[in-house]
């Protein structure tokens, strides 16, 4: 199994933020993470924090991430196809690819939050035409990466290209990988089947498990080989040397859920717990993990994790 680090909250790198990322990013790289990922909002999300906290643009947070590390892969998770224009969008993927010599994991999805699109002054089409939005933007970012074409041309719903350059192309053969967000078993899934090369899901083992039966079941439909696509989950991960410390710490930040709703959300317990429920998402056919973990325990927590849980497996 491979692991991502995602960092989701710049509440507590205080003033110091280009070296917080980068202590982070040296350490996920030293350690044997894939990839490191930042969220692509413009404000803070309700599960993470309050809207006025600290937000970091995250496409211009992983370029300079770019600039710092030297092996590990860099993604956001995910960006809104609302948010840029798709051809705009292929553009900017192409220059990091570029620039990182080879290690943009691109994440994108149908996007979600009508109030960060509201406050911006983005629109916010419906939920069929987001996903619309989503297919034509994943084919247009194909074609604009696609060495053996020159130019892209595109006559969609919502988008329209005529002979656009994407000079240079990126560095990844055939293109970067494209990762879609999202655990929609109907939409989401379907798209994953046809146009990604991951997708990224939410939930407990037994929820995993439901998810990744539909998503096999959209490949078949279309003679995709299942196999050929990473499965990508997103926890967040509570870890304390003692049980009872993680306890009391998942008391606190999930204390009005009952304990089977907090298996939707997140991992916890003592090495050995985590190890164990890790080994389960493995089980049901998880084969890359992307964590994050409590803000002010970040580092504190990610030694912990790379010591005694990522080191066994």
């Amino acid at each position: 199994m491979k692991f991502g680090l995602q960092h989701p909250s710049f509440s507590y790198n205080f003033s110091n933020y280009q070296d917080t990322l980068k202590e982070l990013a040296l350490f996920a790289e030293r350690t044997g993470f894939d990839s490191f990922w930042v969220m692509d909002h413009f404000h803070q999300i309700s599960v993470v924090g309050k809207p006025y906290e600290p937000m970091l643009e995250g496409w211009t947070t992983i370029s300079f991430l770019a600039a710092v590390t030297t092996k590990i892969r860099l993604g956001t998770l995910v960006t809104g196809v609302i948010y840029r224009h798709p051809s705009v969008l292929a553009k900017i993927g192409a220059t990091l690819d570029v620039l990182s010599d080879g290690r943009l994991f691109l994440g994108i999805g149908a996007a979600w939050n009508e109030e960060e699109s509201s406050a911006y002054g983005i629109p916010f089409p419906s939920t069929g035409a987001r996903f619309l939005m989503l297919e034509e933007a994943l084919q247009i970012i194909r074609g604009m990466w696609n060495k053996k074409l020159e130019t892209t041309t595109f006559d969609g719903r919502f988008y329209k290209l005529k002979d656009a350059y994407c000079n240079p192309k990126p560095l990844q053969e055939p293109m970067p990988p494209i990762l879609v967000g999202g655990s929609g078993e109907k939409k989401t899934l379907k798209i994953v089947a046809k146009h990604a090369d991951a997708c990224n899901l939410f939930g407990s083992p037994e929820t995993i498990k439901r998810k990744l039966e539909a998503l096999f079941d959209h490949c078949k439909k279309i003679g995709r080989n299942y196999d050929t696509i990473l499965k990508t989950k997103l926890s967040h991960v509570i870890i304390a040397k003692d049980g009872e410390g993680a306890e009391r710490r998942v008391n606190e930040r999930f204390g009005e859920m009952d304990k089977e709703s907090r298996r939707e959300f997140v991992i916890y317990g003592n090495p050995a717990e985590v190890l164990e429920q890790i080994l389960i998402f493995k089980d049901v056919g998880i084969n890359y993990l992307i964590v994050n973990f409590e803000s002010r325990r970040e580092m504190e927590s990610l030694e912990v994790f790379t010591e005694k849980v990522m080191a066994k497996l």
